[in-house]
């Protein structure tokens, strides 16, 4: 037997497909913004961005360090 379609409502093709309608205008906008910004700006943004996620994967880190320790 093959994988079917549920009979009503929308695959999840049409929902990927209706949510990227809808993004494409908010991602190009947002291209189109970050395009126009001065590369001092940028790279201000991309720094800032580092130091996130390095904070978010030390918290991380210490969550697994404790739990692997209240084992």
């Amino acid at each position: 037997m093959g994988s079917r379609l549920p009979r009503r409502g929308v695959s999840n093709l049409g929902r990927a497909t209706s949510a990227g309608r809808r993004a494409w205008p908010v991602l190009l906008m947002a291209w189109e913004r970050w395009q126009a910004l001065p590369e001092d700006e940028k790279e201000r943004i991309r720094s800032r961005a580092r130091e996130y996620a390095l904070r978010g994967r030390r918290v991380v880190d210490e969550t697994r360090s404790r739990r692997n320790r209240a084992r």
